[in-house]
């Protein structure tokens, strides 16, 4: 059995956490409409819906809330910000936002008119609606091995540089204005970019004329792999790797609730002072002023050490080592997972899991909910519900190349211990699968369906 990682830190808060009956986790996920988007937290043992806002903050960020200014413009947290951003990211220019979304919505609603078109490797499911709700379409343009669950390519989050440059050509660069990387890809199982996949997407855009936004908020855990993987990059500094990187695009949107270590907050970051300006007069409108962006100071500071604390290198492989523990663990059991695995999470291959299930049937969200029924573990679907989509043209039901279900670990919050258990139950409900069933629809929103929409077993 593989080892499990040490952690470089010692423990000194804890948090108690209570266990349900089956039964009543049975009572729970009928009265929620089967969506764990809606069970209470206190009704979960251990959570990995996400690792969005849900790390444990260190004592030096515990003490910098402490420092809080919480003046309306200009707070001193906010340039203690700006100088972590231009350290790591070396952006110029920068806006603070509540989270990544918020910058993700401040960016778009500024650059993007109806017909626009953004490629990526692949939009995560946030990024993707607000290119929608823009009236623009989000492409997604990762390489075929990032298709393929069980692939070993190192960095299967890289962009397909060829059907890139062909597209930029069929639809037409007046089209396009920013092209868009996502490191690591979350929708595609936190699978790394390499560097020089990052150098040879912004080469391609910038011979267009098309910016390159880069989606960050899992950057440092994409620096660590380029770090381990990547020949040319073994045993380069993080923050060298992380510069190199950035300097490469035009700007980044990043969720600070991720390799920002904070429970809340992101940004906006980018090069040029024109778009700056037009970005100051859409954040005070929509988010508040442009030294705090909806935050408090003391969420300033808590992100500006964050950042700088995501790329300890002890930290990173602590952190990827506990990911990797987790999914060695649940292959000794032989459960289907996407491989290689990734920097986040472990994400089960529900279509092989499930193979009685027809996607049609939401063999993902079937998963999620028996796992909380077994187990009172949360986790997220990332399959039909959340990415399938109608044809236009013929109306019907397009179905994604995975179905997955994310098991999101948070940063420094649960014990290896507790990985143990996570295998074991997996297992568990593995071992039965054969006598699960699926799901439908009863209720869904136009926009993010799988937050808040119910569900409904099939009969039989």
């Amino acid at each position: 059995m593989i080892r499990p990682p040490i952690e470089p830190f010692r423990i000194k808060v804890v948090e108690p956490v209570r266990m349900t009956t089956e039964d009543e986790r049975r009572a729970i996920v009928a009265e929620v409409g089967y969506n764990l988007f809606r069970v209470r937290a206190r009704d979960i043992y251990i959570d990995l819906l996400t690792d969005s806002g849900t790390s444990a903050m260190s004592d030096w960020q515990w003490a910098g809330l402490m420092q809080g200014d919480e003046s309306y413009a200009g707070c001193r947290n906010f340039y203690h910000l700006e100088e972590a951003i231009k350290k790591i990211f070396g952006f110029p220019y920068f806006v603070p936002t509540h989270q990544g979304r918020a910058a993700e919505h401040v960016l778009f609603s500024t650059l993007l008119r109806p017909g626009d078109y953004v490629p990526s490797n692949m939009h995560f499911d946030t990024t993707h609606a607000n290119i929608e709700v823009q009236g623009a379409h989000a492409v997604d343009l990762v390489i075929p091995e990032g298709l393929d669950p069980q692939c070993e390519h190192p960095f299967k989050g890289n962009m397909d540089i060829g059907r890139l440059e062909n597209f930029i050509q069929e639809t037409g660069k007046e089209r396009i204005p920013l092209g868009m990387i996502t490191i690591t890809n979350n929708n595609g199982g936190g699978q790394p970019v390499s560097l020089q996949n990052i150098r040879q997407t912004g080469e391609v855009l910038h011979r267009h004329g098309i910016p390159l936004f880069i989606d960050a908020c899992r950057h440092a855990e994409n620096a660590y792999f380029i770090q381990q993987r990547e020949a040319a990059q073994s045993g380069r500094p993080l923050i060298e790797i992380a510069r190199e990187t950035f300097s490469y695009a035009d700007g980044c949107t990043m969720s600070a609730k991720k390799d920002g270590l904070a429970n809340i907050g992101g940004f906006l970051a980018m090069r040029s002072p024109e778009l700056y300006e037009r970005v100051c007069q859409r954040l005070i409108l929509v988010e508040g002023f442009t030294t705090y962006g909806g935050l408090a100071g003391r969420d300033l500071e808590a992100i500006a050490r964050g950042l700088q604390e995501a790329l300890d290198e002890r930290y990173l492989a602590y952190r990827t080592g506990q990911v990797r523990y987790l999914g060695a663990r649940l292959q000794e059991y032989g459960v289907p997972i996407l491989e290689p695995v990734g920097g986040h999470a472990v994400y089960l291959d529900a279509r092989r899991f499930l193979p009685h299930l027809p996607q049609s049937e939401l063999p993902a969200q079937s998963l999620v909910v028996e796992l909380y029924i077994a187990g009172s573990i949360r986790t997220v679907e990332i399959g039909t519900v959340m990415n399938a989509h109608e044809d236009p043209a013929t109306g019907e039901t397009v179905y994604p190349a995975l179905e997955l279900v994310r098991l999101a670990i948070p940063r420094r919050v649960y014990t290896n211990t507790q990985m143990d258990y996570i295998a074991e139950v997996v297992a568990q409900v593995y071992e039965r699968r054969e006598t699960l069933r699926g799901l439908r629809i009863v209720h869904e929103p136009e926009f993010l369906r799988h937050f808040t929409a119910r569900f409904a077993p099939l009969e039989g």
